[in-house]
């Protein structure tokens, strides 16, 4: 296995600047995500650690080796791409050994091999079916087993399961990430979609513009979101933000008061919708809803704060209705709070 060393790596396309001295270090067997909306530079950061790119500025550093100058098949890695790209005219069998064949490894242990990675996909009785005969998501299990067959030192995986329906997509991610926590491979994975990064990664790199906003783990990318952009792009719900006046250390909404960390700054209050609560009688902070939405686990609650849009959400048993006044309770520590200039988080002294 290997690290990833990723060193100020800057990519421009003419004068656009796709990637921005992006450094990001992937440890041994650890699986980050490339996280962000399109055009963020994500797949290029992950075509340039393939060698599918040049940079224009930066090294990739690969297992301890300067790899930015080296042809893809030199780096020791396997992709995996979000078409399946597997070959119709083979077995499955053939589709999983290809690498192997390629590396012109004997019989035995292409065979040794490719049974192997098919036992941890689960596709040991398609071995002599062609690709036609298996689903979407058969399919990709397949594309998956010829990436670790080869038993690379880097998985590089580029939106893998978006091609897939949503109850497949739901069985692959948890069917990927126990295989690949089993296989222990270094892992890049490329995607948009935040439940996947969040389910599956170890550490989530966000990308926007093409930097990195913010890298940590799933929960504390969720509960101290580095930006306004991180907030707002992880959570389902998104967070909300209310601008507010902060005053002697303190923003006050309705009847709440809320320690602010600093005076005399446009500010932002960052708040969960599951942060909040409904008050018992009315007070607190004031949330005019608009429309409610029965979610069956709660209900979504989108209204407005002092005038300023805002989703809450409430348990399922909870009596509201639109156009009905609420109030809700907050707790002060889960609040982050955003300078409205910078668009990034302040934190208190």
């Amino acid at each position: 296995m290997a690290d990833i060393v990723i060193d100020r790596v800057v990519k421009e396309f003419g004068t656009f600047r796709a990637l921005q001295e992006v450094s990001l270090t992937v440890n041994d067997g650890e699986f980050v995500a490339l996280l962000g909306p399109s055009g963020c530079g994500k797949t290029t950061l992950l075509r340039i650690i393939a060698g599918l790119e040049t940079q224009t500025s930066g090294h990739v550093v690969i297992g301890g080796q300067d790899v930015s100058t080296l042809a893809p098949r030199k780096r020791g890695l396997a992709m995996v791409f979000q078409n399946y790209a597997v070959f119709p005219h083979m077995t499955v069998f053939e589709n999983v050994a290809f690498g192997l064949r390629m590396q012109k490894a004997q019989q035995a242990e292409v065979k040794r091999k490719v049974e192997r990675a098919a036992a941890l996909l689960h596709i040991e009785s398609y071995l002599d079916r062609y690709p036609a005969k298996l689903s979407g998501g058969q399919r990709q299990r397949v594309a998956v087993a010829r990436a670790l067959a080869v038993e690379p030192a880097v998985l590089l995986m580029d939106e893998p399961l978006s091609n897939l329906d949503a109850l497949l997509r739901l069985e692959m991610r948890t069917e990927l990430k126990a295989v690949l926590r089993e296989a222990g491979t270094t892992t890049i994975y490329v995607t948009h979609d935040q439940t996947e990064a969040m389910g599956l990664a170890d550490r989530i790199a966000v990308m926007y513009g093409g930097k990195i906003d913010q890298i940590g783990s799933p929960l504390e990318i969720y509960a101290t979101p580095a930006t306004r952009f991180v907030g707002g792009f992880i959570g389902s719900p998104p967070m909300n933000f209310i601008k507010v006046q902060c005053s002697h250390g303190t923003a006050r909404i309705g009847d709440a008061a809320l320690p602010c960390p600093t005076t005399g700054m446009d500010m932002e209050l960052g708040l969960r919708g599951e942060d909040a609560s409904l008050a018992p009688n009315g007070s607190g902070i004031p949330f005019d809803i608009r429309v409610v939405e029965p979610m069956g686990s709660h209900l979504l609650l989108t209204g407005s704060i002092d005038g300023q849009p805002a989703r809450i959400v409430a348990p399922p048993i909870a009596k509201v209705s639109p156009g009905e006044r609420v109030g809700l309770t907050v707790d002060p520590a889960r609040v982050t709070w955003i300078d409205s200039t910078t668009g990034r988080a302040v934190v208190r002294a």
